[in-house]
């Protein structure tokens, strides 16, 4: 049965504390629509950025922006399908549990989203490997010999019930956790690190976890791609003593939250669109826009699962209010967000 093992130092403590404290004043903070959208809409991208970043893809952030609102760019299929899929599996987190579960099955479905359309041999993306891989570096150097393919299922079957019996372990801290772990494991040919990732995004939204959504960790992970892959094998695999890469794992997660913190604490105050009370209905539309770029009255009826005059309905208040305008022809109609300045 998997059960980690690592120590609660003054140097966990202390970051969780801070991480808590930065996550309190977050949550709690009088953000305008507009801020919180845009805090949204950059660390989606930079995560997808980031954690495709850290194992090789050669897009640049400004790429992913363009892939974000459905742009093309001119760049090898294969960079670009990776950021695809990492942004889509980023949207619809809501996809990977059955009812606050993470299954086996869900988390295939994670792996095999993650991978679509990018793996060298389409039967890797079919289920757990059935043969053995080694972890290697930039110089084609073996850093890390992972289980056995005959070992994997029984591990997994061992780490899925751990990841869905926490008991009272901080969230934060089983986000950790569960990316050493998979990561450990190696269950797949490929795509482990970012199946990782995204679990531990995963693991935070199932709890309630909520500032989550507006900042990314694999930026301090990418800007030091060799201290990242040390953390993870400083781990001792005789004692499984996770404490060193908690240690890091942690610092990493602060330093990431405390940027949104400084953010928010430099934000200018609110302007007069953002001071309009707006439903939660208005602001699915608006969060829409920020992701995409533009939104349709199609777009709006599958969002909100509305009628076609109750999305015109809608939008039409929107375009009154001074916060959209109405673009396209008859028949190619959208909407985009007007500046606000």
């Amino acid at each position: 049965m998997f059960q980690p093992q690592f120590s609660y130092n003054n140097k966990i403590v202390n970051n969780l504390l801070d991480i808590y404290s930065k996550n309190d004043f977050i949550a709690n903070a009088p953000l305008v629509m507009d801020m919180k959208i845009s805090l949204q809409r950059d660390a989606l991208l930079k995560t997808a950025h980031h954690s495709t970043s850290i194992e090789g893809n050669p897009l640049s952030l400004d790429d992913v922006k363009e892939l974000s609102q459905g742009h093309k760019i001119s760049a090898q299929k294969k960079a670009r399908q990776e950021v695809i899929n990492y942004l889509k599996v980023l949207k619809n987190l809501d996809k990977y549990h059955e009812k606050g579960i993470i299954t086996g099955k869900s988390l295939l479905k994670l792996f095999d989203d993650i991978t679509f359309h990018t793996l060298d041999y389409a039967y890797f993306g079919a289920g757990y490997r059935n043969i053995q891989v080694n972890v290697v570096n930039n110089l084609k150097e073996v850093v890390f010999t992972p289980p056995q393919p005959d070992e994997i299922e029984e591990l997994m079957t061992d780490f899925i019930w751990w990841l869905n019996n926490l008991d009272d372990l901080n969230p934060v801290i089983a986000a950790g956790i569960a990316h050493f772990e998979l990561v450990r494991i190696h269950p797949f040919v490929d795509g482990n690190g970012r199946t990782a990732r995204a679990l531990t995004a995963l693991i935070l939204y199932l709890n309630k976890f909520g500032v989550s959504q507006f900042f990314t960790i694999e930026d301090f992970y990418d800007e030091d791609r060799a201290a990242y892959y040390n953390a993870l094998n400083q781990v001792d695999l005789e004692t499984m003593d996770l404490t060193p890469w908690l240690e890091y794992y942690l610092e990493g997660f602060l330093y990431s939250i405390s940027k949104v913190e400084k953010q928010i604490l430099l934000s200018s105050p609110p302007n007069k669109i953002n001071q309009i009370r707006l439903t939660k209905k208005q602001m699915k539309i608006l969060e829409y826009i920020h992701l995409n770029g533009t939104i349709s009255n199609k777009e709006v009826q599958n969002l909100l699962g509305i009628s076609r005059q109750g999305a015109y309905k809608y939008l039409h208040k929107l375009v009154n209010l001074g916060i959209l305008k109405k673009e396209g022809g008859s028949r190619s109609t959208y909407y985009i967000q007007l500046s606000n300045k």
